[in-house]
């Protein structure tokens, strides 16, 4: 196929020797002409081109500012007589840079550019990592207890308290102290069953017995065995959205 070309230079024997060496490639077809930026930036939005022949330095805007204008980006090649502009054409990812004057060889090697570029197949896709499988709840964890490691069920504790880098498992009347933090435990807990209501307090919902109110703001958890937790503010308020 074609490829649909724009040129887009202020000097008219500029515009000329572009034209005559596009209509000599069988490769381009020249769609267009401007004379100025602000004509560019249109002429490039109307028409689509492929790719377009750019003078760097044109009256109203620059051809580096008609790339950052214009909603279409065609593939550019940088055309102009200052060399010092070629690291911040690059850097707009240019597909090449032609210093005037130059030749019809000079030419197509621009164009041989461009060309195995617009055939290129496009890269593929990053392949994703595929997100870890989440770490399924903590159903047992096993305590120290008179030099002994002894698993705990989860389903059998009634409430945690936190301290520090410790907690305690409270079921029913036991109680039995494990090495890790609330922080931790309470991330590998199923919250369909643990709730924390307190900073320091984690309950399992499956063995409260009652909630009632403590004082305004805050609610008192019990549990079968007798023993309450009293909820913050915040554990209050989560335990009152669970009402329907």
């Amino acid at each position: 196929m074609a490829i649909r070309t724009v040129i887009a230079e202020d000097e008219p024997l500029a515009r000329q020797r572009l034209r005559r060496f596009i209509e000599r490639d069988p490769r381009l077809v020249l769609v267009g002409e401007a004379e100025s930026g602000t004509a560019a930036v249109e002429l490039i939005d109307q028409l689509m081109p492929d790719v377009v022949f750019l003078d760097v330095q044109m009256p109203e805007c620059t051809g580096l500012e008609v790339l950052e204008r214009a909603a279409h980006r065609p593939a550019p090649v940088f055309t102009t007589a200052y060399p010092d502009y070629a690291l911040r054409a690059f850097e707009v990812e240019a597909y090449d840079y032609l210093v005037k004057p130059f030749g019809w060889t000079r030419f197509q090697a621009a164009v041989d550019r461009v060309a195995r570029r617009l055939s290129a197949p496009p890269a593929p896709a990053p392949t994703q990592t595929p997100a870890p499988a989440p770490e399924p709840y903590l159903e047992r964890l096993f305590v120290r207890r008179k030099g002994e490691m002894v698993p705990v069920s989860m389903r059998d504790v009634h409430r945690i308290e936190g301290a520090g880098d410790y907690v305690t498992l409270c079921i029913g009347a036991d109680q039995v102290l494990a090495d890790i933090s609330l922080n931790e435990l309470e991330r590998r807990l199923d919250p369909a069953c643990f709730r924390r209501v307190h900073r320091a307090h984690i309950v399992n919902l499956d063995h409260v017995s009652a909630i009632r109110p403590y004082d305004e703001r805050r609610l008192s958890v019990r549990f079968a065995d007798g023993s309450e937790v009293v909820a913050s503010r915040a554990g209050s308020q989560l335990l009152r959205e669970m009402v329907r």
